[in-house]
């Protein structure tokens, strides 16, 4: 069954119930409903949250949350990646989900205007390896919880975010519960109960950004999403209609119910068809800037000294995201739209993870190319993908490019290519070569893994040695 006739069917049933209409969604989809195209997909997500986990598994907010649960000790039950220990299934996802959101490098998809993977693998795959589920079922699982926390996020529309709210840790927490409720085979009034015990778990706010509690926000979400279906699995309580009810989710988040959104099926058929992937490692609203600043760079062979004033023009979604005006650390400054828009403009590689040191940070000739870097917020330049940069040069010309990133790629096998490519950059320091090749052999097989085992051997490696 595709989430198209998922639909279909759904829309004759006399229903006003949101709640209830996306839990009998995701507790209904199957592992044969998804189309191979969808499956890679799948598998693209899972090998990119490697990498970033991987590499964020040695921030310092990592360490803190990892030594908090040595500390407070519990079960082995699931591997925390890159720290070679085990601990409880909830402390693995809430410090799992924490290190692959600490970087700002990972997946994303505007429907919901946040981040599934980070919050949807750290629950499944804690879930997943202390219940013995197969690579089939894991990826049954992600997928319900990514449709589930994107419809959602079309149902509520984009007013709790404006208001505030981080739908990272938000919807987040809703998908994840879905997600955990289809690995536990749990029938759609369980499902149902699980998201009503998310509803009331989900928080965040996008005023944390640029500090440790914004990747904190995707290791609650997940830990919260990961409890909300073992409690609903034993049977805890909770309303039925928690999401669209007065004084419920939608109503105290911002938004107004749509059961027509949880009804409508995406373009294509499947959300996961509009997943898009963070080859700059920064926050997706400085993409489609970079990108034009990059590309004018490249075609007119500029250098630092040859601009004389830049103009970004950009969303006004943007601010309050990534429009941080003079960051102080590295952290800040992949939520800034001037600092971003100075670095592709010296030629410093936004891929990598040196550009985004303290130290890189306050270099004098990145600070005074971004003293000459202005952003307007423009009407014309809706959301946060869309971008325009305009510069005026010491010998009198204006140059301009415009840039939207919220464009999935086309070609799934050049998107897996540059996928391994920042993979195998991200766990160089983490992994050998070999290993490397490994997990990236592991994920192409998970379809056929009868456990996921294997995955979590390899991503229970040391991956630091200290604080960076």
């Amino acid at each position: 069954m595709t989430t198209a006739s998922i639909s279909a069917s759904s829309a004759s049933r006399p229903t006003t119930d949101i709640t209830r209409e996306l839990a009998a969604r995701s507790a209904a989809l199957c592992y044969n409903d998804l189309p191979e195209d969808v499956r890679l997909r799948v598998r693209q997500c899972l090998l990119d949250w490697m990498g970033v986990t991987l590499a964020g598994a040695c921030e310092p907010l990592v360490h803190m949350l990892a030594e908090e649960a040595r500390e407070q000790g519990g079960h082995a039950q699931a591997t925390v990646v890159g720290h070679a220990m085990t601990t409880s299934s909830r402390q693995a996802a809430l410090i799992n989900g924490a290190a692959s959101h600490a970087l700002d490098y990972d997946d994303l998809n505007m429907a919901c205007t946040g981040h599934p993977s980070v919050v949807l693998i750290p629950a499944l795959l804690a879930l997943a390896e202390s219940h013995g589920a197969s690579g089939g079922d894991f990826m049954t699982a992600f997928a319900a919880g990514y449709e589930t926390m994107c419809q959602l996020g079309l149902a509520t529309g984009d007013a709790q975010y404006s208001n505030g709210f981080h739908t990272t840790a938000t919807l987040g927490t809703l998908g994840a519960a879905a997600a955990c409720a289809r690995l536990l085979q749990l029938d759609a009034d369980d499902t149902a109960t699980a998201l009503g015990i998310a509803s009331t778990t989900a928080a965040g706010l996008k005023s944390m950004f640029g500090t440790m509690c914004k990747p904190l926000h995707a290791g609650r979400a997940s830990a919260d999403g990961l409890q909300a279906a073992q409690l609903a699995a034993r049977g805890f309580t909770s309303r039925a209609d928690a999401i669209e009810c007065t004084q419920g989710f939608i109503a105290t988040h911002g938004g107004t119910a749509s059961l027509e959104a949880v009804l409508a099926a995406p373009d294509g058929g499947w959300h996961l068809r509009h997943n898009l992937f963070k080859f700059h490692a920064a926050c997706y609203g400085t993409h489609a800037a970079i990108e034009a600043a990059r590309q004018l760079r490249l075609q007119h062979a500029l250098q630092p000294e040859d601009v004389i004033h830049v103009t970004v023009r950009a969303g006004a979604a943007s601010e309050g995201v990534c429009n941080l005006a003079e960051p102080r650390t590295g952290l800040e400054a992949k939520f800034s739209l001037r600092h971003t828009v100075a670095m592709a403009l010296a030629g410093i590689d936004t891929a990598g993870l040196d550009g985004f040191s303290d130290e890189a940070v306050r270099a004098p000739e990145v600070v005074a190319l971004r003293g000459r870097v202005q952003v307007l917020l423009a009407p014309q330049c809706p959301g946060l993908t869309l971008s325009e940069v305009v510069i005026e040069t010491q010998d009198g010309a204006v140059l301009r490019q415009r840039h939207d990133s919220g464009r999935p790629a086309s070609d799934l096998l050049e998107q897996q290519q540059r996928l391994e490519e920042k993979f195998r950059r991200l766990v160089k320091p983490a992994l050998t070569p070999a290993e490397g090749d490994e997990l990236i052999d592991l994920v192409a097989r998970l379809d056929h893994l009868t456990d996921l085992s294997p995955l979590a051997s390899m991503l229970a490696r040391q991956a630091c040695r200290g604080l960076h």
